[in-house]
């Protein structure tokens, strides 16, 4: 375009920065070839602010995404919907909530209409903070604004009383709203829904629910599979989780670590340990190793289930897989061997855990003061003594040692007269 004297105009400029940010250009990149092309003469357009406003956003430069959007606005073009709610989006996904408020209010002040994703954006961060009731009010200001409320609105707020326990039925209310409001939910709908019948222990309703999308041809997600799967984890219906994993894999929809560590825990927590390894196995041919956590969940189903034996078998699994125990894997294992009485194995793990910088918290240390004393046995004693000497120190109880008199060596014995 140079070459043949033709000057870019903001859209080609706008064209550019996005290309940029795509193939990995930093936003100072970004801002650089701006400037060159400010010097060019380029006259600004929306377009270009959308774009520079993004790519500092992406690396989370909100606050220099501002200082360029009100200095842009003083000299060139005036700010537009699109930029705020990228501005918003950006500052909700890191948890700043308050200052996507402020600039939802900054808009209303600039006489910036609000758009259904402005809305969107908001309920959606408080979704996730689970406050349904602001949810609720947003979608009312949203419609008093003459805005309809879409799929993703209602999503928000089935998620919102979704993630609360006993609030399932609010949920199910709020996608029978959504239903009857004419608007056909998505897979994200659906999964809110079957989350919020397994927070509830709800599994029946929620595999109900799972049949119904199927049936209205929606595909469900990794993601509905997974909410699925924890129903029936929490449930501890071994028999039905077998039956979706099996469901997934005829479908060959490949599972997340979150996916995997469902598995193994429902199968690992009901005494199905070689359902369990098997979930492991399959899973670590797609790459998915399993991880301390991984262990950690084994560890407690075998302790529960009384294969307290198998326990350092599993700590060797860990170091051939080049993971280090956590004071997770410590306490398990420490826990373990206290219901049996084996104090001296239990003391072991205890000074491996001090040896390797893991450390139990107040509270670990104060239940296993309890299990101690439950467990008062007149074997190993010895074992138990230093152990609870252990805890007492650990919980900052010392025993305060008696001063001794200082005439104790002067005094005579009594000697027993023949």
């Amino acid at each position: 375009m140079e070459a043949d004297n033709v000057l870019p105009d903001h859209v080609t400029c706008s064209i550019m920065v996005i290309v940029m940010r795509k193939l990995g250009h930093s936003a100072k990149d970004a801002w650089q070839f701006f400037e060159k092309m400010n010097g060019k003469g380029v006259k600004w357009g929306e377009e270009v602010l959308g774009a520079l406003i993004k790519s500092f956003c992406v690396e989370g430069l909100m606050s220099e995404a501002l200082i360029i959007l009100s200095e842009l606005e003083k000299k060139w073009v005036s700010s537009n919907a699109i930029v705020y709610n990228t501005l918003m989006d950006a500052y909700c996904k890191s948890n700043r909530v308050e200052e996507a408020e402020g600039l939802f209010i900054e808009m209303k002040t600039k006489g910036i209409k609000h758009t259904e994703a402005t809305f969107n954006i908001l309920m959606y961060a408080y979704s996730r903070k689970m406050q349904p009731e602001i949810v609720e009010k947003l979608m009312a200001e949203m419609q008093d604004a003459g805005l309809k409320p879409n799929a993703k609105s209602y999503t928000c707020l089935i998620s919102a009383y979704g993630k609360q326990k006993n609030m399932s039925d609010m949920a199910a209310d709020a996608f029978l709203k959504m239903k009857k409001d004419g608007i056909k939910p998505t897979s994200h709908s659906y999964t809110a829904l079957i989350h919020a019948y397994s927070v509830s222990g709800w599994h029946e309703k929620a595999y109900a629910a799972f049949e119904n999308m199927q049936r209205e041809g929606i595909k469900p997600s990794i993601e509905t599979y997974t909410a699925l799967l924890d129903a029936f984890r929490r449930a501890g219906d071994t028999q039905t989780l077998m039956k979706i994993w099996k469901l997934m894999r005829r479908y060959k929809v490949e599972g997340t670590r979150v996916t995997f560590n469902t598995l193994v825990d429902g199968f690992a927590k009901h005494g199905h340990y070689k359902e369990a390894r098997d979930v492991i196995s399959k899973f670590a041919n797609v790459g998915l190793h399993p991880t301390v956590m991984t262990y950690n969940m084994l560890m407690n189903a075998y302790a529960r289930g009384g294969q307290h034996s198998k326990l350092p078998e599993l700590l060797e699994e860990m170091a051939a897989h080049n993971l280090k125990p956590d004071s997770v894997t410590y306490s398990t294992m420490i826990y373990a061997f206290l219901r049996v009485r084996d104090f001296s194995q239990a003391f072991f793990y205890h000074q491996e855990m001090v040896k390797s910088g893991q450390v139990m918290d107040v509270d670990s240390y104060q239940k296993l003061r309890a299990v101690l004393d439950a467990k008062a046995a007149i074997k190993n004693r010895k074992d138990r003594r230093s152990m609870i000497g252990v805890v007492r120190n650990k919980m900052g109880v010392v025993k305060p040692k008696r001063k001794k008199d200082e005439l104790w060596k002067y005094r005579k014995r009594h000697v027993k007269q023949k």
